[in-house]
């Protein structure tokens, strides 16, 4: 059997017949391959380029990280950018730019320069999740799009698996410099592709141009910053728990990263027929409380497979928060969704401000306090889902007619 016939027995196709779905279908996934690939090229290297080539301290790698989250903070800011061209352009100028910064990271070897290259991967990196996030909510029916988004978890699954394994096993042949260039130009030459491939993506329904924020859709903001600090947890202390206390060498970090591709692969498109079958409430509870047992286990495991099984566990439980914007999809009107994606975007990475610093004061005094936390912001989630409304009813909060703009 080839391997083309196993990855598509892996990955159930999603039904198409209308163009419209098609074409958007196959740009998200074009465009999300891409930004991956470069984005797991500059991960995969940076720590190294930035300390072995650029003499990056360890307060420089505080501000550097620090800056990386602010436009994260300014995504809302993205919709106001709808005025000056289509959403699946700025989409393709956003995947552009974040390519240009990866490439361009190896040749700027300094504080200065890594500063200015990570502003702009950044920069594009939320730009592009935000709009592509608003593009397939848009474009894709209620009905189609939990199983469109675990198959382009597929896809970027294998797109890990395969930049992951690259990284690998020429880290030691070519330097950082190239593998980032590599990275960053494979994105800006399928940015250029997707520019001249889809030059027009008629709209569904036009979408508001400014920002909005509206009290029917308070539920989904409190869910998504919850969620947002919740992953901040896992990014931040996870695998500082790992070689801090463990000892895991960069090469087992590598293959457990690699580990959580594969497993994308084959988990992302299972999820969402999971969703579609049983409803997003169901996979949100089962996610927290998964989410719950994991914090509490980092909290007492100390076994090194076991910690090594808990990382790769979280990977599938967080393919589970697909089902906040699938349910979102449900209840918004649909000229809202581009600003609510804004906002919602904006408010997730709240947390990344305020999580990181507020867990590594609690880890000063034990490092099981960071992850007590990670189980109250679950159980927190975990109650808020009962307000979600069970399958087939939107949420349990006063729907007003109209509301004007925040």
């Amino acid at each position: 059997m080839s391997l083309s016939a196993i990855f598509h027995r892996l990955v159930p196709r999603v039904e198409d017949t209308d163009p419209h779905m098609r074409r958007m279908r196959h740009f998200l996934i074009l465009l999300g391959v891409g930004s991956f690939v470069a984005f797991q090229s500059w991960r995969g290297v940076f720590n190294n380029f930035a300390v072995e080539e650029a003499g990056i301290t360890a307060t420089q790698m505080g501000f550097i990280q620090g800056l990386r989250e602010v436009p994260g903070l300014l995504a809302v800011l993205v919709v106001l950018l709808l005025r000056l061209a289509p959403e699946h352009r700025l989409a393709v100028m956003a995947a552009a730019t974040m390519g240009l910064g990866v490439a361009v990271t190896g040749f700027l070897p300094s504080y200065g320069g890594i500063l200015l290259t990570t502003l702009v991967m950044s920069t594009g990196f939320h730009a592009f999740e935000t709009l592509a996030q608003s593009l397939a909510l848009q474009h894709m029916p209620k009905d189609r799009l939990p199983l469109f988004l675990g198959q382009l978890g597929s896809w970027t699954g294998l797109a890990g698996v395969v930049a992951t394994g690259a990284a690998f096993l020429l880290s030691g042949r070519l330097s950082e410099r190239s593998l980032m260039l590599g990275g960053g130009l494979l994105l800006l030459i399928l940015a250029v592709l997707a520019w001249l491939r889809w030059p027009h993506v008629p709209e569904r329904v036009a979408q508001h141009k400014h920002m909005i924020l509206r009290r029917r859709y308070g539920l989904y903001y409190a869910l998504t910053f919850l969620a947002g600090a919740r992953r901040q947890i896992f990014v931040a202390f996870a695998v500082f728990l790992m070689v801090e206390r463990f000892h895991f060498s960069v090469q087992e970090i590598t293959g457990l990263y690699l580990a959580n591709s594969l497993l994308t692969l084959v988990a992302a498109p299972r999820i969402g027929r999971l969703v579609k079958a049983l409803g997003e409430r169901f996979v949100v509870r089962l996610e927290y409380g998964g989410v719950i047992l994991l914090f509490w286990g980092y909290t007492v495991v100390d076994q090194r497979w076991a910690l090594a099984l808990l990382f790769v566990t979280d990977q599938v439980l967080f393919l589970m928060s697909m089902a906040i914007r699938t349910w979102f999809q449900k209840i918004a009107d649909p000229a809202d969704v581009a600003p609510s994606m804004a906002a919602g975007f904006t408010i997730n990475h709240i947390a990344a401000v305020v999580i990181p610093p507020l867990g590594g004061l609690m880890w000063a005094a034990d490092f099981r306090f960071t992850f007590h936390l990670g189980m109250v912001l679950a159980v927190g989630s975990l109650i808020l889902s009962a307000f979600m409304g069970r399958p087939g009813e939107e949420a349990l909060a006063p729907r007003p007619v109209t509301e004007g703009r925040a």
